[in-house]
């Protein structure tokens, strides 16, 4: 076997053992109750105040919205707004494929659904968020380590995001419990994140 041919199959065997474990992973989450995902989104969000509360100055958050049982960020928008911290979420560049763009989001934020059934602001120049005045970036996975690795969905976005070099943000995890693998089939590409943040616990490798 040429060397070519022995990277093709372990990357296909890569691949076959990113979509077992999302599957499983995902109805898992899906599984939880709205009761314990209420409970838990309250618990994640107070873990994380507790982290803004040890660094300096953050004034620019980039969280998400939680679709697939993914953990709820509800709670945390609206603590985020509490402390006067302005939110943002991200949107799929219209333009260049597999980035994201980030957009101011408030409660008067006009919403639409995007290509993949996520919602997200409507693009307006004017509320552009820059890269660079990002102070926090909250990211969804599927899956996670201790040593920080993130599964995502298999799109790359946050991927190439945070390895923009304009991005000097610090960037959290977010997820369920359930969502822990002692190991993640990981590939040259894939950044870890220096902290992951779950209803029980902080996983801080920064």
């Amino acid at each position: 076997m040429t060397e070519l041919a022995g990277h093709a199959v372990i990357h296909n065997a890569r691949l076959a053992q990113c979509k077992t474990l999302r599957q499983q992973i995902r109805h898992q989450r899906r599984a939880l109750t709205p009761e314990q995902q209420q409970q838990a989104a309250e618990a994640a969000s107070q873990r994380l105040l507790q982290l803004l509360d040890t660094l300096p100055s953050i004034r620019q958050v980039a969280l998400y919205f939680s679709c697939d049982g993914e953990l709820d960020t509800t709670p945390l928008f609206t603590a985020l707004w509490q402390r006067g911290i302005a939110t943002c979420l991200p949107v799929l560049h219209p333009f260049s494929h597999g980035q994201l763009l980030f957009l101011q989001y408030h409660s008067a934020s006009q919403m639409v659904l995007n290509r993949f059934g996520i919602a997200e602001p409507k693009l307006n120049i004017g509320e552009l968020v820059l890269p660079a005045t990002l102070n926090l970036i909250v990211t969804p996975l599927v899956a996670f380590d201790d040593a920080g690795n993130r599964m995502g969905m298999g799109g790359g976005f946050y991927d190439r995001t945070l390895a923009n070099p304009a991005i000097k943000a610090l960037a959290v995890g977010y997820a369920h419990d359930c969502q822990y693998r002692a190991q993640l089939p990981i590939a040259p590409w894939d950044i870890p994140l220096p902290i992951i943040t779950t209803p029980t616990r902080l996983i801080d490798n920064r």
